[in-house]
């Protein structure tokens, strides 16, 4: 991924230059003159310094789409934001990265119960900005099966090899799809997003819970099939059109508390990434292309997420997104229950 940074140029003076002998008056006049220009210049000067630079970490997923946009199509950069993209193998390590002070925030389609695992181990660790909902229409989730699989529906998985993505939040959803199925027995495996495709071509895996662009890249390569799409919709929230909050975009506490007038910048920016994404899905799909697996032609056949800012937040989506976290509560994953409304930033 190209580098974005700005760089920095110094003049210095030259020493060679010959004397300039001027009168006392005339030294002065010249002094008083500088200093009114100087003193003019000055505040635009410091209007022009950039303000810290925003760190922000991504993994490889189509979710992810109006970050991309934003970098790409240059609106940080309009608006005087210097953003720092930073690829991850999954959406724990983002998190760790925040935790640990090497990352300022995350993108969409970072786990939203990633980031509420790093809230339990540093309250105030961050506020949600934008969220990507999924469910059967807006499709993020699902489980592949080989393209010739006799497997017709979730519940056939019983004692199958069942691969998930990496990260607490992909494999306890995967469990618990699993399980509501009536699968009780089957051995789930944990895998880099990336190796999905390949695990099951290679027949290590006989399904796997996987998130978009994996389905497309199987399908359209001849190796897999959707068995089911939008299954968190369905089988936890109870709806197959229920809004799925699995990621979110965030700002740490401590970036907004030291930044806050680069925040507000950042997140105008971001929010216009929402935007293109929204208004102009065919345009946007080209900038999944470096960012994710899909390239060229293939970037027209994703599925899009939907994406809810945090000023769009209704009292439904709110209760969903609770129901959501609930469940790491019930299965003990959450040391404690994890309150979805203090989590979104408030402008």
């Amino acid at each position: 991924m190209p580098s974005r940074r700005s760089r920095s140029h110094s003049l210095a003076a030259d020493s060679r230059s010959p004397p300039v002998h001027v009168d006392r008056a005339r030294r002065r006049a010249l002094a008083a003159a500088g200093a009114t220009l100087g003193a003019l210049a000055f505040p635009r000067l410091a209007r022009a310094q950039p303000g810290p630079k925003i760190r922000v970490g991504y993994w490889p997923i189509a979710a992810g789409l109006p970050f991309y946009v934003a970098v790409e199509k240059g609106f940080f950069k309009e608006a005087g934001v210097e953003v720092e993209p930073i690829k991850f193998a999954g959406a724990q390590q983002v998190m760790e990265a925040m935790l640990s002070g090497r990352a300022d925030g995350s993108a969409n389609g970072t786990g939203s119960a990633n980031l509420a695992i790093g809230e339990i181990a540093s309250p105030g660790l961050f506020k949600i900005i934008v969220s990507n909902p999924s469910n059967a229409k807006n499709v993020l989730d699902e489980f592949l099966v080989p393209k010739e699989s006799a497997v017709k529906a979730i519940s056939e998985l019983k004692g199958k090899k069942v691969g998930s993505g990496p990260g607490i939040q992909n494999v306890t959803l995967c469990k618990t799809v699993l399980e509501r199925s009536g699968v009780t027995d089957a051995t789930v495996i944990e895998l880099p997003i990336g190796q999905h495709v390949a695990s099951i071509a290679a027949g290590q895996i006989d399904a796997v819970y996987t998130l978009e662009p994996t389905g497309t890249v199987g399908r359209l390569n001849g190796v897999t099939r959707v068995l089911e799409a939008g299954v968190i919709a369905k089988y936890i929230l109870g709806n197959p059109m229920a809004p799925w909050f699995g990621g979110s975009a965030s700002v740490t506490n401590e970036f907004i508390g030291k930044a806050p007038e680069v925040t507000k910048k950042y997140i105008a920016a971001y929010a216009r990434g929402v935007e293109f994404v929204r208004k102009q899905p065919a345009d946007a799909r080209q900038y999944l292309k470096g960012y994710t697996a899909i390239e060229g032609q293939l970037t027209a056949e994703v599925p899009l997420a939907a994406y809810t800012l945090y000023n769009e937040f209704t009292k439904a989506d709110v209760e969903m997104f609770q129901k959501f976290f609930d469940l790491f509560t019930d299965k003990k994953i959450f040391e404690k229950r994890v309150l979805v409304e203090p989590m979104l930033y408030k402008a």
